[in-house]
């Protein structure tokens, strides 16, 4: 069984759909974590294949499923976080031979397929459907709601899993040149385009609201301190260090007004997740945890970089077209997991969402009142890549823990957890789920 990319026609993109078709139909209840590292060590038992091959049976274990029970499996192929192999090193042969191998050597290494999965999990004998949802968890997670709801798969194995080699960042391409020009000069600085657009855009953003970069100091230490709780995350693993809005606002800059904390920190880990019917996850280990809608952005930027103007229309956009699916509005949200990996546009996400009232301009001045788990009006408890690692699915996680009363010390206790929201990564582009408590 070869996956393709998904089609386009299992993604809510427009506004208008109305109510989601399978609201509540669906649910989450098993939850995967391999370990984390910040960079791949090249033994075997800790390769992206490996971890996520761990993942994906923590993921049946936890919802209390047998394995030929599952016959739905949706993974993002694309797996690198940091450098890619260079051509002129030799193999891990070692890791390599240590798997059933595909026709790509790297398969398992610096990239992965279902092939290759379904090779080194012979437990999975039942698997009719399969798919790959490009990119990040977040687009998986859609693929995997719609598939469920229409009926392709009835007990989904969803994987999003990272790898981080030896070298420079996005070492690939023309980053791997000793000279850029034209405009991946200025779009690909640092080999990072995201930050640099991003920094355009929170620069412009200060200047309109008249606000300052030292003004996400409270959101940054919020989200490091619910990162330390988030067992699983690279810094509660290996740095369970706080971060200070002193530590914060004394950072070097990397393009300013976008400094060293303002970037997430590539790891490599992988996460699954196993999806079902409503019916079916009745009858399994964990509470279920349902989701009311998904919602993707597919809107493209004029020019190299989105400018302020397109990222507040999209965000509003989105968050029309999320409430509009899941029958909810936004004094329904328990409490937000938004992306973050570039801070700087988290606060995008909130003021598209209005979350808690907030409208343009608001999100920085609503970070110096509490913000906390404790509080009324929390803030992204998971953490983020930022409080946890890059990962891109610590928020996704941490909604379905909320929402079973599992989310141990970072526990929303402010609010009573009912319905919440996460996606990303960028303000357009991104895509985005509702989670909820009970069906309804």
């Amino acid at each position: 069984m070869t996956a393709e990319n998904a089609p386009q026609a299992m993604y809510r993109t427009k506004e208008g759909l109305g109510v989601w078709e399978h609201r509540g139909k669906v649910a989450a209840v098993g939850v995967g974590h391999s370990p984390t590292a910040r960079r791949w060590d090249e033994r075997p038992e800790t390769s992206v294949g490996a971890w996520s091959i761990l993942a994906l049976r923590r993921a049946i274990e936890d919802a209390g499923v047998s394995p030929d029970q599952v016959d739905g499996l949706v993974i993002v192929p694309v797996t690198t976080t940091g450098a890619f192999w260079p051509d002129d090193k030799p193999l891990p042969i070692e890791a390599i031979n240590a798997f059933n191998q595909t026709s790509d050597p790297l398969d398992g290494i610096a990239k992965l397929s279902d092939e290759w999965l379904l090779k080194n999990m012979p437990e999975l004998t039942n698997i009719k459907y399969s798919a790959y949802g490009p990119v990040c968890m977040s687009n998986a997670l859609n693929v995997a709601s719609q598939a469920v709801g229409d009926g392709l798969t009835h007990t989904c194995l969803v994987l999003k899993a990272w790898h981080n080699l030896e070298g420079r960042y996005y070492q690939g391409g023309k980053n791997a040149a000793n000279s850029t020009d034209g405009t991946s000069a200025i779009k690909n600085i640092w080999g990072a385009p995201a930050s640099y657009g991003t920094a355009l855009q929170f620069a412009e953003y200060c200047r309109k609201y008249g606000k300052t970069h030292d003004m996400m100091a409270p959101f940054m230490s919020n989200s490091r301190r619910n990162g330390l709780m988030f067992p699983e995350g690279y810094w509660a693993q290996h740095r369970p260090e706080e971060l200070t809005s002193e530590d914060y606002q004394l950072a070097r800059w990397i393009a300013k007004p976008a400094n060293l904390f303002d970037n997430d920190i590539p790891i490599t880990v992988a996460a699954a997740y196993l999806f079902t019917t409503a019916e079916r996850a009745k009858d399994m280990k964990q509470k279920p945890v349902y989701i009311m809608n998904h919602a993707s952005s597919e809107t493209k930027p004029r020019s190299m970089t989105p400018t302020l103007d397109e990222v507040e229309a999209d965000t509003a956009r989105t968050g029309r077209m999320i409430y509009e699916g899941a029958g909810i509005t936004a004094d329904d949200l328990s409490f937000e997991n938004m992306y973050d990996g570039f801070t700087l546009f988290h606060q995008f996400h909130l003021e598209g969402l209005g979350y808690r009232g907030i409208k343009f301009g608001e999100a920085l001045d609503f970070y110096q009142g509490d913000i906390t788990i404790e509080g009324p009006n929390p803030v992204s408890p998971s953490g983020g890549n930022i409080g946890s690692g890059r990962s891109r699915f610590w928020m996704h996680t941490d909604c379905i823990q909320q929402l079973q009363g599992r989310a141990g010390p970072r526990q929303v206790t402010g609010v009573k957890p009912e319905i919440a929201v996460s996606g990303g990564p960028m303000p357009l582009g991104g895509n985005y789920t509702v989670w909820s408590a009970t069906p309804d």
